[in-house]
Order: structure tokens, then C-alpha cells, then sequence
């Protein structure tokens, strides 16, 4: 009798946590190495999404490649920067925001040859930079047209953030597009070269995260929960920033030192922050940024601005 009782109790266990673990939403997010995304790997490396009654699978997907992913099925969501989401719709890649993640203060910048004064110095040097679409090729953009120039003054040579800054260290080209933890090997490096601009000069490199309609009209309480997992990972890491720097540090294969001096060039937007932001800047930025597309042919049209973003997560 007890033998059955014990058996029965087992069961019954088993297909409490059968029925738990079935309540999980699966969602697979797609990033890179970049700083300002850490948290979301903090939230699964603490539990956070878990937590929420999220299965998160993260999966490092360079930015030129990440709406192909999300295309395609292999991912629903994704992080990247504000203006990259108006090229995916307007290319025909659906995807909605839902939550800011971070501001870059100084955490993506131009590195030039010591030799080079000034932005404008640039006309017919050669510029290393991710392919077009990217967040640096957006940036080295912004920068040339707000000294005068265009890209097409400059020539461009395609190498993703990390390969760029390496590339100029070892004395390739006249300057480097990167971003944090690979901007700092540049600081590191004097005789290299010089940072001439980062986006303490052009506040113009802001993070958010999204997902496709569809999964968000199919998932709202994940959707909710996706959101939830970031403000209480931008939380813990207030509350535990030695602990917190080295599980994000750990993804990057940085320690939490190193990883700690990364992100002072940053700020994460905890749910407060989100809202002001929501409230008017993302629109107004959003215009912006969409005319510069257009103007350097990234995107033929304009997509609908008015389903850019969904603000219902974050209250």
C-alpha cells in the first residue's frame, strides 16, 4: 500500500512538473557580443526568463544576418538598434519593438589614424565598417553627414566590429566603425591611433528589442514576460553588479573586471526609462534616422512608422 501511495505521489509529481515545464513559451533570440545586450543574458543565466515561464534560447547572430533569421523562423525576436528595425521593415522583414535595452554614451565610435585632425579629414580615406543595413555603417553615416560628407566620399571596407578594431590596431586602414568590448582595444592602443568621435559626441545609437508580430499576437503574456526578465536583469545588476559583471563578462570571454569597464561607456533603460523614451523620442529619432536611409539608399521607401513599436510591454 505505501509502495502504491509512493508511486502515486511520483506520478502525480512528475506530471506537475511535465505540466510546469509545458507552460513554458519557447522563444529564440538572436544578438551579438555587444555590451548593451548583456542583460538579456544575465536574465537567462540567473533564471529570469525561466522565472517568467520562458524556455530563451540566445543565439549570436551578426546584425547583417539577424533579419534573415528572423525570416526564416529561427528566431522570433531579436536586439539591434532603433534605425535597423526601419531597414527590416522597409525590406520586408515584419518585426515590432516592444522594449528599449540601452544608450550608447561613448560606447560606439570612429577610430582614425593620429594623422587625421578632424571627421572631415576622411574624404577619399578608407573606412573600415559592417556591410550596409548595420548599426556602424548607420553611424559612419551619421558622423560623415554631420561633418560635410557622405559615404560616398569615403571608401568602405566591410569588416564586422571586432575584425574592424583589430584591423586597425595591426595598422589597416584609415579608420575603424566599432563598439564596445572592441572599441576598447583601441584605447589601448596610442600609437595606433586616436578615438575622434564616439556617440558622447552623436547621441545617435540607441538598443531596443522585438519580435514579429505574429509571435507577439500570439504570445503576449511572453511578450510581457520578455520584458519583465530585462528590467529585473538591469535591477540585479544594481544589486549585484560583481556577480551580474561576471556572468555577463563570461559571454564575451571577458572577466568582470573588463566587462565592468566596458559597460561605464553605456546606460541600460530600466522600465521608467522606457516609457520616457516611448513617449517621444523613438518617434522623433525614428524620422530622422528613416531620411538618412533614404538619402544614402539603404531603403527605397519609408516603411509604416506607426507599427515601428508596440509600448503595451512595459507598463
Amino acid at each position: 500500500m505505501r509502495n502504491r501511495l509512493a508511486l502515486a505521489l511520483c506520478a502525480a509529481a512528475l506530471a506537475h512538473a511535465a505540466a510546469a515545464g509545458a507552460q513554458e513559451t519557447k522563444v529564440a533570440i538572436g544578438i551579438s557580443g555587444w555590451t548593451g545586450f548583456a542583460p538579456l543574458t544575465l536574465a537567462k543565466e540567473a533564471g529570469l526568463f525561466k522565472k517568467n515561464g520562458l524556455d530563451v534560447t540566445i543565439k549570436k547572430i551578426p546584425q547583417k544576418d539577424r533579419h534573415l533569421a528572423i525570416a526564416s523562423g529561427d528566431v522570433q525576436c531579436a536586439a539591434t538598434t532603433v534605425e535597423t528595425w526601419i531597414v527590416w521593415n522597409a525590406n520586408g522583414v515584419p518585426t515590432t519593438q516592444i522594449f528599449q535595452l540601452d544608450k550608447s554614451y561613448g560606447a560606439d565610435g570612429m577610430a582614425v589614424r593620429n594623422n587625421i585632425r578632424k571627421i572631415a579629414d576622411l574624404k577619399g580615406k578608407t573606412v573600415a565598417a559592417s556591410s550596409p543595413g548595420t548599426a556602424p555603417y548607420f553611424t559612419l553615416a551619421w558622423f560623415l553627414k554631420k561633418n560635410g560628407l557622405s559615404v560616398k566620399d569615403v571608401t568602405v571596407v566591410n569588416l564586422e566590429p571586432g575584425p574592424a578594431a583589430q584591423a586597425f590596431v595591426a595598422g589597416q586602414n584609415d579608420a575603424a566603425m566599432t563598439y564596445e568590448p572592441y572599441l576598447s582595444s583601441v584605447r589601448g592602443a596610442p600609437q595606433a591611433g586616436k578615438i575622434i568621435a564616439t556617440t558622447l559626441d552623436y547621441p545617435m545609437i540607441m538598443d531596443t528589442f522585438g519580435c514579429t508580430p505574429k509571435f507577439l499576437a500570439d504570445n503576449p503574456k511572453a511578450a510581457k514576460a520578455l520584458a519583465d526578465s530585462y528590467f529585473e536583469a538591469v535591477a540585479m545588476i544594481a544589486k549585484e553588479p560583481k556577480k551580474s559583471f561576471e556572468i555577463m563578462g563570461a559571454d564575451v570571454k571577458q572577466t568582470g573586471e573588463q566587462f565592468e569597464a566596458s559597460q561605464k561607456y553605456l546606460r541600460w533603460q530600466d522600465r521608467a526609462a522606457n516609457k520616457k523614451f516611448f513617449a517621444g523620442e523613438h518617434a522623433q529619432f525614428s524620422k530622422e534616422a528613416a531620411d538618412l536611409l533614404l538619402e544614402i539608399g539603404i531603403i527605397k521607401q519609408i516603411p509604416d512608422m506607426s507599427k515601428l513599436a508596440d509600448t503595451r510591454f512595459i507598463q
